[in-house]
Order: C-alpha cells, then sequence, then structure tokens
C-alpha cells in the first residue's frame, strides 16, 4: 500500500486503517513522506527511513520499487520515503526548502535538523517500531550526519553509495563536472562521525572504484567508524547495476532489522 502523508487525516485514515492514537494529536514531519505498507502504524515493528539520493533536473522522487522491497526485507515493517528539502514524489506536495543543485550540497545543519524532525515525527506514529534509517547516494551523507548530530534517534543505518568523506567526493567529481568547485555549506560525515553512538549498528554498501562514489570513499568512512569500535559491515558490488537494485542491498537491511531486534530483545 502507498500513499503519502501529507493527505488529509480522513483520507489518510481510509487508506492506513488508523490506530487507536488520533492521526490529528500525533505530530507531522515537516518534510513529506510516502509510506509502503500494509500494516496499521501500532503493528509495524520495523520502520525503514529511506533519505533519497540527489535528483537533477528538477524531476520527481521515485524510489517506490526499492521502498516496497524494502518493506519486504522483515515481517510487520513499513518503508518510508522521506522526501529532502525541495523535492516532491511524484504524486505529492513539495518538502518545504531550498532544493539542492546536485554537487554536494544540501547536506548542511538546515537540512540535518528538518530530516531529524521528521524522523521523530515518524517514530512518534509507528512508536512500536523500531527504527533503520536507510540513506542512498546524498541522503546517505545526510543519514549519517543526523547519526553524529542525534546519537541513538534511530536503532540502526544502511548507507549506500554514501559520499562521506565529502571533499575528497567533491574533488573527485570536480574533475568529470566543474560544477562541484563551488563552495557549499554541507557537513562532512568523516567530520561528525565522533557523534555517532558507539552501540550504533551499521551497514555500508558501495560500488567498485569507478562508481559515482568510489570505493575507497565508503571505506574511508567504514574505517573511521571501526575505529571508534562501532559495529560496521562493509560490503562492495560489482558490476554496473544501479546499487539499490542489489541483494547486496536488501540483504544486509534484513540483518541489521535482525540485529536490531536480536538487541531489543536483550534489553
Amino acid at each position: 500500500m502507498r500513499f503519502n502523508l501529507l493527505l488529509g487525516v480522513g483520507a489518510l485514515c481510509l487508506l492506513s486503517a488508523c490506530a487507536s492514537t488520533p492521526m490529528a494529536s500525533l505530530p507531522r514531519p515537516p518534510l513529506a513522506v510516502e509510506t509502503f505498507t500494509a500494516e496499521r502504524p501500532a503493528r509495524v515493528r520495523n520502520l525503514m527511513i529511506i533519505v533519497h539520493d540527489d535528483v537533477k533536473g528538477g524531476g520527481p522522487v521515485d524510489y517506490a520499487d526499492f521502498a516496497r522491497r524494502a518493506a519486504a526485507a522483515a515481517p510487520d515493517s513499513a518503508a518510508v520515503v522521506v522526501m529532502r528539502p525541495g523535492y516532491a514524489d511524484l504524486d505529492g506536495p513539495v518538502s518545504p526548502g531550498e532544493r539542492a543543485r546536485g554537487i554536494g550540497d544540501g547536506y548542511g545543519s538546515a537540512e540535518v535538523e528538518l530530516l531529524g524532525q521528521s524522523v521523530q515525527a515518524l517514530r512518534a506514529r509507528y512508536r512500536n517500531a523500531r527504527a533503520i534509517l536507510v540513506g542512498h547516494g546524498g541522503g546517505a551523507a545526510l543519514a549519517a550526519n543526523l547519526a553524529a548530530r542525534r546519537p541513538g534517534l534511530v536503532d540502526a543505518m544502511l548507507l549506500v553509495g554514501c559520499p562521506c568523506a565529502l571533499p575528497e567526493w567533491r574533488q573527485y567529481m570536480a574533475r568529470r563536472d566543474r560544477a562541484f568547485a563551488a563552495s557549499v555549506d554541507s557537513l562532512d560525515p568523516l567530520q561528525t562521525v565522533g557523534g555517532i553512538a558507539t552501540t550504533a549498528r551499521v551497514g555500508i554498501v558501495s560500488g567498485n572504484d569507478k562508481a559515482r562514489v568510489p570505493a575507497r570513499i565508503a571505506r574511508l568512512y567504514a574505517e573511521a567508524l571501526a575505529l571508534r569500535g562501532i559495529a560496521v559491515e562493509y560490503r562492495q558490488v560489482s558490476g554496473d547495476m544501479p546499487l539499490l537494485e542489489s541483494d547486496d542491498v536488501i540483504q544486509l537491511l534484513a540483518r541489521l532489522t535482525e540485529n536490531a531486534a536480536r538487541n531489543e530483545s536483550r534489553t
């Protein structure tokens, strides 16, 4: 089931079979979201919060196929795609804020704050669920910065094709596109990594060294996490297929979900 959270409350209830807590009394995410689940919010045990990549050319965000696969990765799950500032999905409203130019911008403090508020609101809505933050590309950089700024907000994090050593990645991209030489106010995840909780569980998936985000960039961040004693699993996908279509991503998401459930049962 697919719906946009910024629909009117009555329409939303028809689509999602509202839980006992009235929807109107729950905080609304400041960013637009699109939700994929067949479960009532109170019955969801695994909440996959997906933060999309940069989308150039002013086009809409279309993560429906991946979100459905993510929701099917574990029982009793929901996948929610959060529209970054200035972005919209195929059907819904535009998230507030200025849209990034796609040159490594849009990962700054203001964007991290909006994402954090949205994740917090989703956690209130899915109050019985463990939260796994899934970031792709630029969305992975935002997710990593959020995990550092607000440790403990989510139970696990999966970063796919993350430009998490941002200056190094932008220098690499500037050799292909001079627009990347412009200054930006983004936070570098490699510099904020010290804020991530040592109890965090992180999965990282990258392409090869010829990918848009080379494997060496992703490994720098994985190594920084490991040096802090953080449990991190890194996988490199060979070939030229889009990373989100790789079975490694869904397998690692399922593993993170299982580990989060196991940790919860121990507490």
